[in-house]
């Protein structure tokens, strides 16, 4: 297997949710609102033997008219037109916001893999977490698989419902040969925040998060993961 991060730059955020690119060089994070988060968005591709599997979307924004995603995806040497499946850890607006582009699904050869349940919240909810114009584009799709807790795709690609980060949050095993790569979306976003164990507010439910880091990186020392991390700014992918 082959792992590329799809960077899309660093962010902070605050409990409005708007994301606010943040220079490093010129910015400073005591300088910004109360609680604000600096964070990285990081989409990642995964290559296999079978697929060319995309994890998240990232924000939807764009560069000289062109989805950043896809312009990131080029710059790695692939068409975005090869990504065969992308799988949705959950629809918060940082993790979904490449799912669509003017109207129609921005990769219109993949398959779309989502918790059911997760799309009905996300709709009902709506702004400031999700973005429903985005997201509107998943119902009634061929191209979207609605699923229903856990399961396994294609034999290698395992999912189970954890709902810790978001009430029907997935995220996702993908086991080829002798290794495993485990993408935990926003439950393990962190390399420190799987060595220490504390309970985050941002949280559906930030108790059950923290075990689930525990358990995680416990099994993931002992079996030799690869893990990606979705919004670390130093450490996308870290390998036991």
């Amino acid at each position: 297997m082959k792992i590329i991060p799809l960077s899309e730059g660093k962010f902070t955020v605050d409990k409005t949710k708007h994301f606010i690119p943040f220079n490093e060089e010129k910015d400073k994070l005591n300088e910004k609102t109360t609680g604000s988060l600096l964070v990285e968005i990081q989409p990642f591709l995964v290559i296999t033997s079978k697929d060319i599997l995309l994890f998240d979307t990232g924000l939807g924004f764009e560069q000289n008219d062109k989805l950043q995603l896809h312009q990131n995806i080029i710059n790695a040497g692939i068409n975005p037109s090869e990504i065969t499946r992308v799988l949705l850890s959950h629809l918060h607006k940082d993790h979904a916001g490449g799912i669509s582009e003017k109207g129609k699904l921005s990769f219109p050869e993949a398959y779309y893999y989502i918790q059911q349940k997760e799309l009905s919240f996300a709709l009902e909810k709506g702004s400031p977490s999700y973005n429903t114009e985005v997201l509107n584009v998943l119902k009634n799709s061929k191209q979207v698989i609605l699923l229903d807790g856990n399961g396994v795709i294609d034999d290698y690609i395992r999912y189970e419902m954890t709902g810790a980060h978001s009430p029907y949050h997935q995220v996702f095993w993908i086991k080829e040969d002798s290794r495993i790569v485990f993408f935990g979306g926003d439950e393990a976003p962190q390399l420190q925040q799987m060595k220490h164990r504390f309970v985050a507010k941002y949280d559906f439910d930030g108790k059950q998060s923290m075990e689930l880091r525990k358990s995680w990186w416990e099994k993931g020392e002992r079996e030799k993961w690869a893990f990606l991390f979705y919004h670390d700014v130093k450490t996308p992918c870290y390998q036991f």
